[in-house]
């Protein structure tokens, strides 16, 4: 018989919704300084300096984001703070040093380019089908576990393989998403352009990473999945 999940106590729980309400607030932010002060652009500055200060700011949430969600970490962290706790403690981190990214990235003088005026409708159709393919994946995924709530208050749902809709088209849906939301920009300045370039080369680092850890879990079905959706990001291409 299946024991139950350990469960937070009213402390915790409480712990784990704000950490949902930080996550929130990190990708509201995110949405503000992309597409309002990363778009204003400037003329002037040390470029190198501003590249060197952005890529260790992304480097620090990036190495959290993916060493500490592998197995290993999580241990260790449930060790800490006890297993109904390790998910939430996650989200706070991950969350606090993604709004530090966000809110310390440094101007990078230049333009990389600027769509003609009458072409600026492609780019926010491109940026729009990003939104739209994040809800579509969002759709089959669980948010109160992502954000560690349903781990607090002491809930174990068997998460399905998702293979349909848009699992359909690449594995990781979610990421193809974002680089067409980041790049999508018809005015990309070089702010804008460091901030897409270096998420998503994470993102296409992480990828095996991530996959082991799912092959792991989900076995021969994932490796099956692998087979019949051959791309992983960017059809035709990864």
């Amino acid at each position: 018989m299946r024991q139950p999940a350990p469960r937070a106590g009213p402390l915790g729980r409480l712990f784990a919704w704000l950490g949902g309400a930080l996550f929130a607030a990190s990708l509201l932010y995110f949405l503000y300084a992309y597409f309002v002060r990363f778009g204003r652009g400037v003329e002037t500055g040390d470029a190198v300096r501003a590249l060197a200060v952005n890529t260790a700011l992304f480097g620090a949430f990036a190495l959290h984001h993916s060493v500490f969600a592998r197995a290993p970490a999580k241990r260790a962290a449930e060790r800490r703070v006890g297993p109904p706790l390790e998910r939430p403690l996650y989200v706070w981190i991950s969350s606090l040093l993604f709004l530090l990214c966000c809110m310390a990235w440094q101007d990078v003088p230049g333009l990389v380019y600027r769509v003609p005026g009458a072409l600026h409708p492609l780019g926010w159709l491109v940026q729009a089908a990003g939104v739209w393919l994040t809800l579509r994946a969002a759709r089959r995924l669980d948010v109160l576990d992502l954000s560690g709530i349903r781990q607090a208050a002491g809930e174990r749902p068997a998460l399905p393989l998702q293979f349909r809709g848009a699992y359909a088209l690449v594995r990781h849906p979610i990421y193809l998403a974002w680089a067409l939301i980041v790049f999508g920009a018809p005015h990309m300045t070089a702010t804008r352009f460091s901030f897409a370039a270096l998420s998503t080369l994470y993102l296409i680092v992480a990828i095996p990473l991530e996959e082991r850890s799912l092959v792991r879990e989900f076995g021969g079905a994932y490796r099956d999945y692998q087979r019949r959706v051959r791309w992983r990001m960017i059809p035709g291409v990864y």
